[in-house]
């Protein structure tokens, strides 16, 4: 199973996600909505970052939830 990497930071209020490893990343490209995506050389996304990001409620730690989807519905 892949691992994701989140990180919060508070201080800097970004939110990133790695898909892949951080070490891959040779392109950053920002979206219209303070997304940045970060790609390998082969232009695929492995992480992105959001921007000014700011949780509803804070909390000391991170709920995840692992949905696994068998079709098109």
């Amino acid at each position: 199973m892949d691992k994701i990497k989140v990180i919060h930071d508070v201080v800097g209020h970004t939110l990133t996600v790695w898909f892949d490893d951080p070490q891959k990343e040779e392109i950053c490209e920002e979206t219209a909505d303070e997304v940045v995506l970060m790609k390998d050389a082969a232009g695929r996304v492995i992480g992105f970052e959001l921007l000014h990001y700011l949780p509803a409620q804070p909390s000391t730690g991170l709920s995840v939830e692992t949905v696994i989807q068998t079709g098109m519905e």
